[in-house]
């Protein structure tokens, strides 16, 4: 009996690696689909959709307590805060979107993806959802749709946090004076592209398997020209430091997180960021060593252990 039992398991672990290899070698999208799915499931995270005028959003919601909605920045989608989720939904209601144009969200092909376009369209996502007095996280330009949201509605948001937000002046560094004249830091249509857009973002690029490199090229040759599109309104000179003249509106707590290596927007943009804030009631900076321009992704822990701290004293 225990002789077939285990040949039976020994057949089940082949039977298992053998489709595992078949889905790595000719599906490979289909194994990172299915990590996300265990991921969100693990942080107790479960997907909804609303639509809302000509945009269907996709979300992910999970846990009780006070809420804390946050959003992801240029090129990504929520599946960026996965790594600090699980530590946020033990004591926060979460509500991660899907920005229109990203991720499953609807992306329609003569819309405006910049700044002031994303934040109107959050609004109408925050009245449909009917949030009230929640914490508003923003990473990158996700940060800077945060910023001007909360500066045009005081009342909903009761605390913002900017991780390396876009829309601030900084120190003009190589990625800024590529961006200015004309030239997408982020773009790329190979592998080797691909690892040099990871050693922009990351301060310890992640190694990724050559399958799974292959599907990031290929959705990104899928998408550059929508990338292409959105990266020019972005860096629009009413959009690309967007942030420093409303800094002085803002009336809520304000947390600014970066990372020392960023090298897409400096550090130097916590300088603005502070000088900006006259009429907010308390000020927090922190940097983290050892990553780049994600610390979600880089420094998950730390980042969730911040957020968490953040939103609990407000």
């Amino acid at each position: 009996m225990l002789l077939r039992r285990l040949k039976m398991l020994l057949a089940l672990a082949v039977l298992i690696a053998v489709i595992g290899g078949g889905l790595y070698l000719f599906a490979p999208q289909w194994l990172m689909q299915v990590n996300t799915w265990r991921k969100a499931e693990q942080a107790g995270l479960t997907t909804h959709y609303v639509q809302i005028g000509d945009t269907d959003w996709a979300y992910y919601e999970g846990g009780q307590g006070p809420t804390i909605v946050l959003l992801h920045g240029y090129g990504t989608d929520r599946n960026v805060w996965l790594k600090v989720a699980p530590t946020l939904t033990r004591n926060f209601h979460l509500i991660i979107p899907d920005l229109p144009g990203w991720g499953e969200s609807t992306r329609n092909a003569g819309d405006n993806y910049d700044i002031s376009h994303q934040a109107e369209r959050l609004h109408a996502f925050v009245h449909t959802l009917q949030l009230k007095h929640f914490v508003l996280v923003g990473h990158s330009m996700g940060g800077a749709i945060a910023g001007v949201y909360a500066s045009e509605h005081l009342d909903n948001v009761s605390a913002l946090a900017l991780v390396s937000s876009f829309g601030l002046d900084f120190v003009k560094n190589d990625f800024a004076r590529r961006a200015l004249s004309g030239h997408n830091p982020f773009a790329f249509d190979d592998r080797a592209g691909l690892e040099r857009m990871l050693r922009l973002v990351f301060a310890q690029p992640p190694s990724m398997p050559s399958r799974f490199a292959d599907v990031m090229v290929d959705r990104e040759r899928a998408s550059h020209a929508f990338l292409d599109k959105v990266f020019k309104e972005l860096v629009q000179p009413d959009q690309y430091t967007i942030l420093d003249k409303r800094l002085g509106k803002l009336t809520m707590p304000v947390l600014g997180l970066w990372c020392r290596k960023d090298k897409i927007i400096d550090v130097s943009a916590l300088s603005t960021l502070r000088n900006g804030l006259t009429h907010a009631p308390s000020i927090s900076a922190t940097v983290l060593n050892g990553c780049g321009h994600v610390p979600e992704l880089e420094k998950p822990d730390e980042t969730a252990r911040i957020l968490a701290g953040f939103a609990v004293a407000h």
